[in-house]
């Protein structure tokens, strides 16, 4: 048992709910939070004074990329510096889990501009994986059983539609994540194989999310032309099948969208009406982020990554890459014809191309005297499609209007690995409260802390977090309104954020005094023993 005890004296209490903050103590003892008010002296109890600070539940990560970095990463400083004590993983339909030694070599090579590639994967299935996370973690996590990984063990990573008994054995495999403790499915509907699933396979695999009380995250098929028909398809996926629906990293990116979020927020608000339980997260920067791989054209990348590469040294495949990339617009760049000035390169994984890092794909060709498509395959080649990007497509009114949404989460979507990743992954939650909150009172302190808190821990069905009150669990931030803000920018991604100096999960410290101790008592939170 958990036999820490902290006393936190004079904080400005913000629980999560929404409601006002209040002054008052807080004691945690044994993993709980044990008292909040007014606080009796306790022997053995450490001591804080909290004078100035806001104490407020652990942030909750509603769309992390942590899944290998929870394992391999003890000290894990970008979720832990910026107060997140749960992370959401298996996101955007793509994960290790479940897995087979067929689907494992093609998965960690299509991760690798994600994660890395991992030295050592010894489970196979959600329950093994999440057992590996309760042998010791900086965060708690929650896992999405991934519906790309699933389709590519069942099906593989072809571009057609499954059998009926390929459907049973991929509805059969997600009903036993779901049984492991998954909280729900995530789809990449834009990355192979996940994308090659029609809307009634969908709504097949989400009816088994539904019976087991989990939700669904899906990555739609568009965010650029075709945006506001991938999102009503996902609200249709939900209205047929009965599941809740969580809209990840919800955006309206891209030229063709400036001025178009409110559309987005009518569908939303419409569903909300007819019954549909609807969710969204959202990261507080305008660029985005994936893998330079994805912006090739479905057709392309199916078969695996080494038939992309074959097909990227074959000149009459590159012609119809080049087609779909600068004249018709690929459905990996979701439908818009790519803009080679806003492909920015952010990590590598062959050393000898690290000189392109920061440069966009136009910059890169100007300095070799090439076209910045053959700059695109080349890197591709040489990188063996490990390249990670930002794309530079955002606008700052849509980002503002979706975020006061008031079925609105926060989800970093931050990818931990490469040279400069995006910001977001270690600036996400400071960069709300300094900047949004403080600096542009976009949202009030209290409804931005339940967007972090309460509001994802009621999707995630956690009902021991995400709150500050008597016998929930104590995991907690303690910050400064005055001060926090995002340590990370673009040109340094990885700085801690500012004006947080303690966090606890589960009562236990694991930033005490702004530093990360040696704790790690980080566990899975499994859908059917959550709290």
């Amino acid at each position: 048992m958990n036999t820490v005890r902290t006393a936190i004296r004079g904080a400005t209490i913000v629980d999560g709910t929404g409601a006002p903050a209040y002054r008052g103590d807080a004691l945690f003892a044994d993993g709980r939070i044990a008292a909040l008010g007014r606080v009796d002296p306790v022997a053995g109890a450490r001591e804080l004074d909290a004078d100035g600070l806001v104490l407020a539940p652990g942030f909750i990560d509603m769309h992390a990329h942590s899944d290998l970095a929870v394992l391999t990463d003890p000290q894990h400083l970008a979720k832990t510096t910026q107060g997140v004590t749960t992370e959401v993983v298996g996101q955007d339909g793509l994960s290790y889990a479940p897995v087979d030694d067929v689907t494992l070599p093609i998965l960690s090579a299509q991760l690798a501009g994600w994660n890395g590639v991992p030295a050592d994967v010894g489970w196979r299935s959600v329950g093994e994986y999440l057992d590996r996370v309760d042998a010791g973690a900086a965060v708690n996590v929650c896992y999405l059983v991934p519906q790309g990984s699933v389709r590519m063990m069942v099906v593989g990573t072809d571009g057609r539609p499954a059998t009926p008994a390929e459907l049973d054995r991929m509805a059969e495999l997600v009903r036993d994540g779901l049984a492991d403790g998954a909280v729900g499915m995530s789809s990449g509907l834009t990355y192979v194989p996940g994308m090659f699933a029609d809307t009634d396979e969908l709504v097949a695999l989400c009816r088994v999310v539904a019976a087991a009380g989990g939700f669904y995250a899906p990555h739609q098929r568009s965010y650029g032309r075709g945006a506001l028909a991938a999102y009503a398809e996902m609200v249709d996926v939900a209205r047929r099948s009965g599941v809740a629906l969580h809209l990840t990293h919800a955006t309206m990116n891209f030229e063709v969208n400036r001025g178009r979020a409110g559309e987005l927020l009518a569908l939303v608000d419409a569903a909300l009406a007819d019954g549909v339980d609807v969710t969204l997260d959202s990261y507080p920067y305008l660029p985005a982020s994936t893998t330079l791989a994805a912006l090739l054209p479905s057709w392309s990348a199916t078969g695996g990554p080494e038939a992309t590469l074959s097909r990227l040294a074959d000149p009459a495949a590159v012609a119809r890459v080049r087609e779909a990339l600068e004249v018709t617009g690929s459905d990996g760049n979701h439908g818009v014809v790519v803009d080679w000035d806003t492909v920015q390169i952010a990590g590598v994984r062959n050393p000898a191309l690290s000189g392109c890092v920061g440069a966009t794909i136009a910059e890169i060709a100007a300095g070799t005297a090439r076209q910045p498509f053959e700059a695109f395959v080349d890197v591709l080649r040489r990188d063996r499609l490990g390249t990670t990007i930002l794309l530079h497509v955002g606008h700052e009114a849509a980002v503002r209007e979706i975020m006061r949404h008031p079925r609105h989460c926060v989800g970093s979507d931050g990818l931990l690995i490469g040279a400069r990743p995006h910001p977001r992954a270690w600036g996400t939650f400071p960069r709300y409260l300094g900047h949004y909150v403080r600096e542009e009172a976009v949202l009030g302190l209290e409804e931005c802390v339940a967007r972090m808190t309460s509001r994802p821990a009621a999707r995630l069905g956690l009902t021991d977090h995400g709150v500050l009150r008597v016998g929930a669990v104590a995991d907690a931030v303690l910050f400064d309104p005055a001060t926090v803000a995002a340590g990370a920018t673009f040109d340094a991604p990885r700085r801690p954020a500012v004006g947080i100096p303690h966090v606890w999960v589960a009562g236990v410290p694991v930033i005490d005094d702004g530093r990360r101790t040696d704790a790690l008592p980080g566990r899975a939170l499994r859908r059917e023993r959550a709290a």
